[in-house]
């Protein structure tokens, strides 16, 4: 296949590269060609453990996301052993549903397991690093729809558009890393939509702007030196009490998109910890934090991939690691403890009603 830096796209050479494409035979399944539309992540323990939560799922979404089950120290518990079964686990609830799964997270700073520390050079590194990529990826081939290729690789406080967050991987491969990940997840499944992911890039406070600046430049890098990159995620871990930066996320969703990117939105949940007020008070405001992100995202094109970082309350991850001062549940997601459905819910079925 044809490589094309960022400007040979813009001056029209994509539509060349989707001739070529749509003139071969392209494996791809159905399942990866339906539109995702909205979903959640959820671990197997808890589908395990509470039906309700599959029952959630399977009746307000269209895919779903493992929250662990294919992270490296799940999948990973040795060097020598890629342990499946959690994750085919959750691919199986989801095809039993008629749901699609997507792919989270090929490379990340963090969740990296102590094995992997014991590796004695740069070169034991990367053969780990390619390997882990290739055979997770080949394993799920035709079965996904998407992978979270590199997660989070900006830091929360950058001091330039050209910083990078410092990792294990940086360590050993260099700057190299990003791109190495996505030619390997490429090669190894050619058709699978590949993304980057990153957080705290949606309002309009100061280390928010400059994080999607350097978010930006990194894309433009990935672009520029022919990096198989198809999507950019936006986490939006939002944060109940900052305003979103409407106008700027919206430059920022129509320029990636004017590159050929598709736009997901891969974690959504609104932590409420500093709002004061009823339950009912504070779920308008988190309804309409959701729903100023999504217009804004939505201001060049529909959002056809919404995410929430769970469906329901009681398992979110904010609540176990985030108390309110009144010692009140943080109510992050669309559906309440006992699952049924908030103003929340309402915004999510607004933007994909149409999908």
């Amino acid at each position: 296949m044809m490589k094309l830096d960022r400007r040979e796209f813009l001056l029209g050479g994509a539509a060349a590269l989707a001739a070529g494409a749509s003139a071969s035979a392209l494996p791809v399944s159905k399942l990866v060609q339906r539109r995702p539309g909205y979903g959640a992540a959820a671990t197997l323990w808890d589908l395990q453990a509470d039906p309700r939560l599959g029952e959630a799922i399977s009746t307000y979404c269209t895919q779903v996301v493992p929250v662990l089950e294919l992270k490296w120290p799940v999948l990973r518990p040795d060097a020598h052993t890629f342990a499946f079964e959690r994750a085919d686990a959750i691919l199986d609830f989801a095809q039993k549903n008629d749901l699609t799964m997507r792919g989270h997270t090929l490379a990340w700073y963090h969740d990296i397991p102590d094995w992997t520390k014991q590796i004695e050079d740069s070169k034991g590194v990367e053969r780990a690093f390619v390997d882990h990529i290739n055979t997770v990826v080949s394993y799920y081939k035709d079965k996904l729809t998407s992978w979270d290729v590199v997660n989070e690789p900006i830091p929360d406080n950058p001091k330039s558009v050209t910083d990078r967050r410092d990792t294990f991987w940086t360590q050993h491969l260099g700057s190299r890393w990003i791109p190495l990940a996505f030619r390997t997840a490429a090669a190894a499944d050619p058709y699978v939509k590949l993304a980057i992911n990153e957080y705290d890039i949606e309002s309009a406070k100061d280390s928010f702007i400059a994080k999607r600046a350097a978010y930006r430049n990194l894309i433009m890098e990935l672009l520029d030196q022919g990096v198989p990159l198809h999507a950019v995620g936006l986490q939006s871990h939002l944060h109940a009490e900052l305003e979103i930066d409407t106008h700027g996320l919206a430059e920022f969703v129509t320029e990636v998109r004017s590159w050929g990117l598709e736009v997901f939105v891969t974690e959504l949940d609104v932590d409420d910890q500093k709002l004061t007020g009823s339950p009912s008070e504070r779920d308008a405001i988190v309804a309409k934090r959701v729903d100023d992100l999504l217009t804004a995202i939505s201001t060049s094109g529909p959002v056809r991939s919404i995410l929430t970082w769970g469906i329901s309350d009681r398992y979110s991850w904010i609540n176990g690691f985030v108390k309110r001062p009144d010692k009140q549940p943080n109510r992050p997601l669309p559906l309440d403890g006992d699952f049924k459905p908030k103003r929340f819910m309402d915004v999510i079925s607004k933007f994909t009603k149409d999908v």
